[in-house]
């Protein structure tokens, strides 16, 4: 087994299982849960690309390493206030899916983390809260 993991240490990774039928050989992707590190990144971009790049993407379009083994492809964090029925980013709404208030058929399933528990495991409530905000900030400013 080969675990691919981006710059930096993450939650998910993803694992490529080689197997063998005969002399065919084809690859199932499996994804690997690792135990949350410490972070001292406090920054909604350096939060984004530490923890949540390897399913979303450098780009957060959902076309992270990760992607292609999960059962429900990641969101394009992009397009969060095109799709908005206001056509204006839903900050409470984000904020409550980020930190596991509201639960979203991917998050808080085996595959798709709830970061505000995540966060609040390594560090103080108030640090996980900072984190949760500066997250949801970064996805507003990168909303086309």
């Amino acid at each position: 087994m080969r675990i691919l993991r981006p710059r930096y240490s993450i939650l998910i990774g993803l694992a490529l299982l080689a197997s063998t039928s005969g002399a065919v050989y084809a690859q199932t992707n499996e994804v690997k849960t690792v135990p949350m590190h410490a972070t001292s990144a406090i920054k909604g971009d350096d939060l984004f690309h530490e923890f949540c790049a390897v399913c979303h993407g450098l780009d957060a379009k959902g076309n992270g390493p990760a992607a292609e083994a999960l059962k429900t492809r990641p969101a394009d964090l992009t397009m969060i206030t095109r799709h908005s029925t206001t056509n204006k980013f839903p900050t409470l709404q984000v904020m409550r899916i980020v930190s596991g208030d509201d639960v979203v058929a991917a998050h808080g399933s085996q595959e798709m983390p709830t970061w505000g528990a995540a966060f609040k495991s390594v560090s103080s409530p108030e640090v996980a809260k900072l984190r949760v905000n500066a997250l949801v900030d970064y996805l507003q400013k990168i909303q086309n």
